[in-house]
């Protein structure tokens, strides 16, 4: 805690994904900046875990997302040689379903739009330049060589070293009580360890972030999501050299997938994958049969040389906003404090940007980055 009568530039709630770029990209300006976590770092409790997390360059759900992406890129490839930690990895990506389906027209549209280098396949050309892959007769793919994933829990590391580094403090195992605005425009912020004053705040705490602020209320909703890993028959054919990441459209669902990578095995996830709202304190944590039967029946019938005994399943959660686009924004009532919620599922490859842009919102109330179609009164119109 600082010393009595001083203050914190900024607090920082939530070191996960989003809340470690915002500590870092804060500390890195030279601000007096505080972390508080109430896990360990990093965790396996909300939303920011998983071993892998794509990132992909097409991206299907609004070109407006491609200046962003692009930004990212760079800050994961800064992250990684400022700490020499393998931060991201460049496997390609494949966006596949039927034809005129809005995953595949949708990456296409993106890369015309910002001539991003890709390649627009059939289910005969995916396969046999990737046998891992056996995609129906008629579906079309759009194949991309710098999509890839990045390490959550390495990316996670490397941002809190590199702010602890640049004088940032970071305080793990302490929980976020209630916070209040203060009478001179800053924010108190009440722990199960202490008080801390500050003159801005921001809000990374993904699912818990709409017990802090009213203004997220239905807006940024926790959703329960189920990842299986499966070992392969050959895992050779399955490793990243040979397996780009993956987001399909199917008849059973939309579902996404990455090669093997540091632990055994296949992995696969369905967005939204029982469609099962949660409260992030009050919930099944632990994957069971129907979580792994389905995800098993997809990977037999699009991957079935991968579908072969389970070696992992691991719970994570989706903060979802209505359109399932961010929310970044300062809170209508407390221009101190700035939020990053409702990520949807798609947000960990935007984190490095992400920790920028809530960098700019907590200390200026604006950013230059193009977030107009995530700003909290879009709701308002609605």
């Amino acid at each position: 805690m600082p010393p009595t009568g001083d203050r914190y530039d900024v607090i920082v709630i939530g070191v996960g994904g989003m809340g470690s770029a915002t500590v870092f990209h804060l500390a890195d300006r030279g601000l007096d900046v505080l972390g508080l976590e109430r896990y360990d770092v990093p965790h396996t409790m909300g939303s920011s875990h998983g071993i892998t997390r794509i990132i992909r360059r097409a991206y299907y759900e609004h070109p407006s997302y491609i200046p962003l992406i692009e930004r990212a890129y760079d800050l994961w490839d800064d992250l990684s040689d400022e700490t020499g930690r393998d931060v991201i990895h460049r496997t390609g990506s494949i966006d596949a379903g039927p034809e005129d389906n809005i995953v595949v027209e949708g990456s296409l549209r993106s890369c015309e739009e910002h001539d991003i280098p890709h390649e627009v396949l059939t289910s005969e050309e995916v396969t046999e330049r990737f046998p891992g892959y056996d995609l129906p007769a008629g579906y079309k793919a759009l194949y991309q060589p710098d999509g890839g994933f990045v390490v959550p829990e390495q990316a996670i590391v490397g941002h809190v070293e590199a702010a602890q580094a640049a004088g940032a403090e970071v305080r793990a195992r302490e929980q976020v009580l209630e916070w209040e605005p203060t009478p001179d425009g800053g924010v108190r912020v009440e722990t199960d360890r202490g008080t801390y004053d500050a003159e801005n705040m921001v809000l990374a705490a993904g699912a818990w972030n709409r017990k802090f602020a009213d203004a997220l209320e239905g807006l940024a909703v926790p959703e329960r999501q189920v990842l299986g890993w499966f070992q392969p028959e050959r895992p050779s054919t399955f490793e990243p050299e040979n397996f780009p990441v993956w987001n399909l459209k199917v008849p059973e669902g939309r579902f996404y997938g990455l090669p093997i990578y540091d632990v055994p095995g296949f992995k696969i996830g369905k967005y939204h994958h029982r469609d099962e709202r949660v409260d992030p304190d009050d919930y099944d944590t632990e994957p069971g049969l129907e979580d792994e039967r389905l995800l098993r029946e997809v990977t037999a019938n699009y991957f079935p040389e991968a579908a072969g005994p389970t070696m992992r399943l691991a719970t994570c959660m989706f903060t979802n906003s209505p359109d399932e686009h961010f929310i970044l924004d300062t809170l209508p009532d407390h221009p101190q404090v700035a939020v990053g919620a409702g990520f949807s599922g798609h947000g960990f490859k935007f984190a490095s940007v992400i920790g920028e842009i809530l960098a700019d919102l907590a200390v200026d109330r604006d950013t230059d980055r193009p977030i107009d179609m995530f700003r909290l009164d879009r709701f308002d119109e609605a």
